[in-house]
């Protein structure tokens, strides 16, 4: 693309930009951070996790069905980050679960500013209470960015409430979620999960314990040479042993702090633009 071309690209970006802010309702504290590639402008507020690499990198891994007629679900789905960045890779509805009021309120002010009415749903509702609100053995697809960190490990706990709660295992474990995930997931349907390498063994054995089988894995790494601090894991329902694919690894930054070519793709950054603040 030529100097000319990207000038033209950014100044349509900007517009659309003004066109949808003009749309979505702010409430004290909020900003709006427009997603580029998705051209999605998505609410957000530092006092209830702003989203992350995470969900960027969950989002890129998932390979979710194309099929209009697909059941998919973002448990744990905060302000719906990770559902809008998958946005081009489905044409199904996806459905967003979370528990916290002000982050469902946000996500349903963001498919209203943005005109996603007929892409999207926000369900109010505990993970845990999947019978009540989902339908057993019904989903093709789930996305899931869980919390990462015992209720015990107080070290890191945050003051934040919605933060503790996105955070830590306050109302939600690990062992929790594959329960739902295994109970919702249609016979060889499929969920992608972000967590962390340090509890990599107990995933694993977790997942596999309620019947979903590892089948993708791929780790997430700060810079080369330091140690991994994400990984992905894609698993099936009842799916057959063996078959697991260790993908190629992934390294967000350069030495100098600026992303990876890769990164600066999946964020619609310039190559050499540098880090905000992630998790």
């Amino acid at each position: 693309m030529v100097k000319g071309e990207k000038e033209d690209g950014r100044h349509l970006i900007q517009e659309r930009l003004e066109e949808t802010l003009a749309k979505i309702e702010l409430k004290e504290g909020e900003r709006v951070d427009y997603l580029i590639r998705e051209g999605i402008a998505l609410i957000q507020h530092p006092d209830v996790f702003a989203f992350s690499m995470d969900a960027v990198l969950l989002a890129d891994f998932a390979i979710l069905p194309k099929r209009q007629t697909a059941t998919v679900l973002d448990l744990c789905s905060g302000n719906g980050a990770v559902a809008f960045l998958a946005s081009t890779k489905t044409k199904a509805k996806i459905q967003l679960v979370e528990i916290q009021e002000r982050l469902v309120d946000m996500a349903k002010r963001t498919i209203e500013g943005n005109g996603l009415e007929g892409r999207y749903q926000v369900i109010q509702a505990d993970v845990k209470d999947y019978r009540k609100w989902g339908k057993l053995d019904s989903v093709d697809y789930i996305l899931c960015n869980p919390p990462y960190f015992t209720a015990k490990n107080h070290q890191t706990v945050h003051n934040e409430e919605a933060q503790r709660i996105a955070r830590h295992e306050i109302l939600l474990n690990f062992e929790q979620l594959c329960q739902a995930i295994s109970g919702l997931l249609k016979t060889r349907g499929k969920a992608a999960i972000v967590h962390r390498p340090e509890r990599l063994t107990e995933l694993l054995m977790t997942l596999q314990a309620h019947q979903l089988t590892p089948k993708r894995l791929q780790m997430i790494y700060p810079k080369q040479g330091q140690e991994a601090n994400g990984v992905l894991i894609e698993v099936m329902k009842q799916g057959s042993f063996g078959g697991l694919r260790v993908q190629k690894a992934l390294t967000v930054h350069e030495e100098d702090g600026s992303y990876t070519p890769y990164m600066a793709q999946l964020l619609g950054l310039n190559k050499g633009d540098r880090a905000t603040s992630e998790r």
